[in-house]
């Protein structure tokens, strides 16, 4: 980068280098980093972070999502656009002195559980996306969202609800997001060919869902809480910047062969952009005792 005061003479500059190299720090300025962080300030302590959780959590407030991002001890909020003010002024009282632990952060739009009413895979006037095949001994099953599940007792191939695909076995929302579709017509194909891995942060993952098709993006937290508008609080969700719409809900998120995650929820659109959280794939196929194939 351009010094700013370049045009300074030059012999000011010789006695700046022979300043630095008198205490052996020439070429270093731009370059140097601590040795070692420094100490955390006193609000981003574990303890005051583990407070900040509880108090954003047992604030009420909806259209938020939350997690702690261990590497700057910060509790992480995010906002959709119905948060107002107010509510944020609420979240810093309900912390008290741990208020200092916590980042908020705005994502546009309402964040929401995506299910809508349209097309992919059909059940109860709702539209969903179907996750990732799995097999229990010869029965095979896929995973989709737990709001999904919850909404649809039997799943359609098509709007007019004349091709079944089969039921809904088990569904798990609020709390978790994930449900079990069990396929009773044998003339479907369920192909495979991924295996079940842990998102990590920064880890670069592409999602599909029946609306928008396919978009990428990266983990940007882990174990993250979220509350929807309308309800449903869920919790150990993988949060993105991967854009999802309504009806992308129960798709699969993945990174190359590796099934990490179903699509939950999230604010904005892929137009402008947003945030979307994931249920991690795992917990979901140990819950059923299935295996991802």
């Amino acid at each position: 980068m351009r010094n700013r005061t370049s045009h300074s003479p030059k012999p000011a500059r010789r006695a700046a280098r022979l300043l630095a190299a008198a205490t052996g720090l020439v070429g270093a300025v731009a370059l140097t980093v601590p040795a070692a962080a420094p100490a955390a300030p006193a609000d981003t302590t574990n303890d005051r972070v583990a407070a900040a959780a509880a108090a954003v959590d047992r604030s009420g407030v909806d259209g938020i999502g939350w997690h702690v991002d261990t590497s700057a001890r910060r509790v992480v909020v995010t906002l959709d656009s119905t948060v107002t003010a107010a509510e944020v002024a609420s979240i810093k009282r309900a912390a008290g002195d741990a208020a200092g632990a916590i980042r908020f952060e705005r994502t546009p739009g309402v964040l929401r559980a995506l299910v809508s009413a349209g097309d992919a895979i059909y059940g109860g006037g709702y539209r969903c996306s179907s996750g990732f095949n799995v097999v229990k001994g010869s029965t095979y099953y896929f995973l989709t969202a737990g709001h999904c599940g919850k909404v649809a007792k039997r799943w359609f191939t098509d709007p007019t609800q004349t091709t079944l695909i089969g039921p809904t076995v088990g569904y798990s929302f609020p709390g978790n997001d994930y449900a079990l579709v069990r396929y009773d017509n044998l003339s479907l194909s369920h192909p495979g060919g991924y295996a079940v891995a842990d998102a990590f942060v920064g880890e670069k993952v592409t999602r599909d869902g029946s609306t928008t098709g396919i978009h990428s993006g990266e983990v940007t937290g882990l174990n993250a809480t979220v509350r929807y508008q309308g309800g449903g609080r869920v919790t150990g969700l993988i949060k993105t910047n991967v854009c999802a719409e309504p009806g992308d809900s129960g798709g699969p998120l993945y990174d190359g062969t590796k099934a990490l995650g179903l699509t939950s929820g999230g604010s904005g659109d892929c137009k402008r952009g947003g945030t979307t959280y994931f249920q991690p794939v795992r917990e979901a196929a140990n819950a059923y005792g299935v295996n991802v194939y």
